[in-house]
């Protein structure tokens, strides 16, 4: 298992926690689907692969249906996908997404998250060199063709050659611009996709314990309870739990 399983792994969990909140976040991300590709996910990839994410975090689908049918109406919010990075105590980088319809309030609060609890919030494009963008495909385990067989029939759609296996099935990853390429081919060729999302993995991590680690997870749980806000990445080392100690 790699880098990117063990930061996954570490932090899926906990991004999302409240069931209302992910189900707030995943209507803006249809929203912005919609706008984007119309409401029908047949002809819309980007909302059928948001949809599919939403349904493994157990969305209900007159939820989703009814944020389809919201986001076509005339009075739907015009959301926009804004990125604000930072550094928090002890050095640590912090990614927050954002979806809004109001970028001087999202601006305001999360800059008031990072001043309060000792960050600071920093220029665009201030940790291009710390986190890389990546495509991320779970698939499940195909039963009659080795891994090996798989990487080589897609490594020339971008996908890497490191990949992750779990009880959910196979993570693939892959550059950000092979997205759209990887996820018509999956489907096309018979392969389950479980879901299909953009993740940031960090290049650099950090050890922290106790209070520091305390004291950076109060960050990530203010800015996560945001209504505007999508993910937040840092780049903390995860803490090891007594079972990954054991592997």
């Amino acid at each position: 298992m790699g880098r990117a399983f063990e930061y996954r792994k570490a932090t899926k969990m906990k991004r999302w926690g409240n069931m209302a909140r992910t189900f707030t976040k995943y209507g803006k991300k249809i929203a912005i689907a919609v706008k984007e590709g119309g409401g029908d996910p047949d002809m819309n990839p980007h909302l059928r692969a948001v949809i599919s994410n939403a349904k493994r975090e157990n969305m209900p689908k007159d939820n989703i249906e009814r944020a389809i049918k919201n986001a076509l109406g005339k009075d739907q919010k015009d959301y926009k996908e804004m990125n604000y990075e930072g550094y928090g105590p002890y050095g640590i980088a912090i990614y927050v997404e954002t979806a809004t319809d109001n970028t001087t309030r999202t601006v305001a609060n999360v800059r008031a998250i990072f001043n309060k609890l000792g960050g600071s919030l920093g220029t665009s494009g201030s940790l291009d060199f710390i986190f890389t963008r990546k495509a991320m495909f779970t698939i499940t385990k195909p039963e009659n063709i080795e891994m090996d067989e798989l990487i080589l029939e897609l490594i020339d759609l971008g996908v890497e050659e490191e990949y992750d296996e779990d009880e959910e099935g196979i993570t693939l990853y892959a550059e950000p611009t092979s997205f759209s390429q990887m996820q018509h081919y999956l489907e096309d060729n018979g392969y389950e996709v479980k879901s299909a999302e953009f993740t940031r993995i960090p290049n650099d991590l950090k050890d922290l314990k106790g209070e520091q680690r305390e004291t950076i997870d109060k960050i990530v749980d203010r800015l996560e309870d945001d209504d505007d806000v999508q993910n937040v990445y840092t780049n903390m080392l995860p803490e090891m739990t007594e079972e990954d100690e054991e592997a």
